[in-house]
């Protein structure tokens, strides 16, 4: 037998072991499954090494968890609410939040997300405007700053936040910084040395020295959180560099949404941070120092649940939000999101929605930064008419907004994308608010990218290239795994 005739049959024999483990031991989703079949048959070596790298499900059993910190603070403030609500003895704070309890519920069930009453929210859409606040917002600081972002560039927007982070640290403010280490590939630790000799802390998410050989690189950590002093948080859709701030000359304008928030909904946003700082640096976790929860009082109202969701859970929590959501709309739902490649459920409860009468809504960006992504968004687009949706293509620039806005009721607004990926294999973090004026002023903001985005009709999407549907055929294919 030739050598050529062996490793055929080695390979044949390696591929069929692997379907097996595939079908009968991951435990994985039939489209996933069926997606990773594919890949395996038509690439059975790059197949083999793209599984071993890509496929794996991430392993939960030292990943801290709310179950186990007992001593915790936040825990006895999450059980107590809790046990109220089970109670029927929970005072919801507004109309709107006793309209939507079952999602409050389920969010505070099964996310341990504490419903927080007390906090001001304001939007930030230009990404120039966000650093400088942010920057003004850091100088501000007097006991610590948190800051996790997926990409982090040390080009002329990531210096300049850097320069005010050495700053502190010299001042003697507490500055700890995570970044992932896929999504900030080009970034070292070494480039943050100035910090670090100033006395600031820096980790990074599931690092490994052979980039390409990381067994948890299908895992990242796609949260973007900034915490001052306990009391002040930033969270959203921006991460830090220039194309961010409408500097890239080949995205040009940079539409996105962040939150800037005041109150106690940061307590969450420190607590997730925590968890983070955990893992990254495998660092015991300690969240018992005062000064990351002080006590203070915020004038306004506004409740606000953080929701979390990542691979260290069984549950897909924004996910769930997200249908919870469309299926308790009654006149609307307005989605906006770079990446449009949902699962079946999302999609039923679109289908669901738009049978029901709502004005259903996506808006997408004309321009994707990956040709699959935008196979992908054609291709779930193409479904979205079908059910009797709207889709809009943002064209004024690049559209990485992560929005939902329902009924001039509620909103959320966050880091997940409106696909698998952001569902079930990065660690996500959203915020939902139970808000009127929120709600209207995220309605008005769809609104006004809708003037800056042109309608995809029934009649352009049957005329789209053949090419086109080529990327649409294979993203589908691929959806589960990409």
């Amino acid at each position: 037998m030739t050598f050529t005739s062996i490793f055929t049959i080695s390979i044949f024999v390696i591929n069929i072991f692997l379907a097996i483990i595939i079908v009968f031991i991951g435990r994985k989703s039939s489209s996933s499954t069926w997606a990773w079949l594919f890949v395996l048959l038509f690439l059975p070596v790059v197949g083999f090494i793209l599984y071993m790298l890509l496929g794996r499900n991430l392993r939960k059993k030292n990943f801290v968890r709310w179950r186990m910190l007992h001593e915790e603070e936040a825990l006895d403030v999450f059980l107590k609410q809790k046990k109220k609500m089970q109670e029927d003895s929970f005072r919801f704070p507004n109309k709107i939040t006793n309209n939507h309890q079952q999602l409050v519920q389920m969010n505070v069930d099964y996310n341990h997300a504490i419903l927080t009453t007390h906090n001001h929210v304001d939007m930030i859409i230009d990404g120039k405007e966000k650093f400088r606040q942010v920057i003004a917002d850091i100088e501000k600081a007097q006991n610590h700053i948190h800051m996790q972002y997926y990409i982090f560039k040390m080009d002329e927007t990531g210096k300049s936040i850097y320069d005010a982070l050495v700053k502190k640290a010299n001042e003697g403010v507490e500055v700890k910084v995570i970044y992932d280490d896929l999504g900030s590939r080009k970034l070292k630790k070494k480039h943050f040395q100035t910090l670090i000799n100033a006395g600031g802390e820096v980790e990074a998410f599931f690092s490994t020295r052979f980039a390409l050989f990381n067994p948890r690189i299908n895992f990242r950590n796609h949260r973007k959180l900034i915490i001052i002093d306990g009391k002040l948080g930033y969270i959203g859709g921006f991460n830090i560099g220039n194309e961010y701030a409408g500097l890239d000359k080949r995205f040009g304008y940079w539409r996105d949404t962040h939150l800037r928030i005041t109150g106690h909904s940061v307590y969450s946003m420190q607590t997730h941070f925590l968890f983070d700082w955990h893992q990254a640096g495998n660092i015991p976790f300690n969240s018992n120092r005062p000064e990351y929860f002080p006590k203070f009082v915020e004038s306004s109202a506004i409740p606000i649940q953080i929701v979390s969701s990542g691979p260290d859970t069984a549950i897909e929590s924004i996910k769930d939000s997200y249908i919870r959501m469309i299926l308790t709309a009654k006149k609307y739902v307005y989605i906006e999101s770079p990446y449009f490649i949902p699962d079946q459920a999302f999609l039923n409860a679109i289908r669901i929605a738009a049978a029901s009468g709502v004005d259903v809504r996506v808006i997408t960006p004309a321009k994707t930064d990956h040709p699959f992504v935008y196979g992908g968004n054609s291709a779930y687009g193409g479904d979205l008419l079908q059910y009797g949706g709207r889709l809009y293509r943002y064209d004024k620039g690049f559209l990485h907004a992560k929005m939902m806005v329902v009924d001039d009721e509620i909103c959320t607004i966050g880091t997940t994308n409106i696909d698998v990926r952001s569902f079930s294999l990065n660690f996500e973090i959203n915020a939902i608010i139970y808000d009127g004026d929120i709600a209207k002023k995220c309605r008005e903001l769809f609104e006004q990218d809708l003037s800056n985005s042109f309608e995809v009709t029934r009649e352009m999407y049957a005329q789209r290239s053949l090419w086109t549907r080529i990327r649409e055929s294979v993203s589908r294919l691929l959806a589960p795994i990409l």
